[in-house]
């Protein structure tokens, strides 16, 4: 009896919450979807979606930093790509900024991309992966590595054992019959070792990818891979919910002219890789490249 008797006055209140919000959407402003709150365009809330990876945590935070000085709010999540793309496509994040294609995040890109809008190319050069060496060694693919085993120590210096790279390098190694062997290390060992080798001027082969802040530092090149032990390179895209697009053109129009090349992007990072924190080293950055951040802001 006694919900018999509240029903109706459930059902009131009910009623009268859908009416404030029909009124509250006929109060929205034009061209925004009314009553939601989330594709509001007078919500000034921006949800950045990345993954651990350095340019992402860069590049992120450099526009969490740009937007939150155009006064917007910016709340930063770090997932893995899966359920990062589950989000994006559910709205609950509004933009992610490294997808990697055609061929890394292309199984998400197939899955998702009805409910997402692509902003375009960012990184102005190639995202790859490969063996890279000091551009003062003479030696241009890795099928001359052979011939140069006594300058290179017979050593290729890699990174963690379970990364992509290195199973794309022993793939190499065996693909060109290399008499070289793989050193298992980490990131930071291999980069000490190209660090020591390269203030002597000696040769020494690495595991490597783009973008990543040592080709700012040192002067490298990746050797040619004609046998495509390390597949094709890739290109790194803005990719943002749909309804953030239409919620917000004026932030899809300042991201969609979004451009850093190998150099800047290098930089960016290796401020953070010298212990600055990631907001710290996008403020610092931005200081020093205030004439491109405007040019994507008009």
């Amino acid at each position: 009896m006694k919900i018999q008797k509240s029903w109706p006055k459930a059902l009131f209140w009910a009623l009268t919450a859908l009416l404030a919000i029909g009124l509250t959407g006929c109060g929205a402003a034009p061209g925004s979807p009314s009553g939601n709150k989330k594709t509001n365009g007078s919500d000034k809330t921006v949800n950045i979606g990345y993954v651990n990876w350095a340019e992402a945590v860069a590049v992120s935070n450099l526009w969490k930093v740009i937007l939150e000085e155009q006064g917007y709010k910016v709340k930063m999540t770090s997932l893995d790509a899966a359920p990062l793309f589950v989000g994006l496509s559910a709205g609950n994040l509004d933009i992610f900024m490294d997808s990697w294609l055609p061929t890394t995040h292309q199984i998400f890109w197939d899955k998702y991309k009805n409910k997402l809008d692509d902003y375009g190319v960012w990184y102005t050069a190639e995202a790859k992966i490969g063996l890279v060496v000091p551009e003062y060694a003479e030696i241009s693919s890795i099928e001359e590595l052979n011939a140069h085993k006594d300058r290179l120590s017979g050593r290729i210096t890699g990174i963690d054992p379970g990364a992509g790279i290195m199973k794309a390098t022993e793939t190499a190694i065996d693909s060109y019959n290399l008499d070289f062997n793989l050193i298992q290390s980490s990131e930071a060992a291999m980069l000490a070792a190209l660090d020591k080798a390269y203030r002597n001027q000696e040769w020494i082969a690495v595991t490597g990818w783009s973008p990543h802040w040592k080709f700012a530092k040192y002067d490298l090149k990746y050797l040619e891979d004609p046998k495509g032990s390390y597949g094709q390179s890739e290109q790194i895209h803005t990719l943002a919910n749909k309804e953030f697009t239409q919620a917000h053109p004026e932030v899809a129009a300042m991201l969609k002219k979004f451009e850093l090349n190998d150099q800047q992007i290098g930089t960016l990072e290796g401020y953070i890789n010298e212990g600055m924190k990631p907001e710290e080293a996008a403020q610092k950055w931005m200081a020093e490249n205030r004439d491109l951040v405007d040019s994507w802001l008009k």
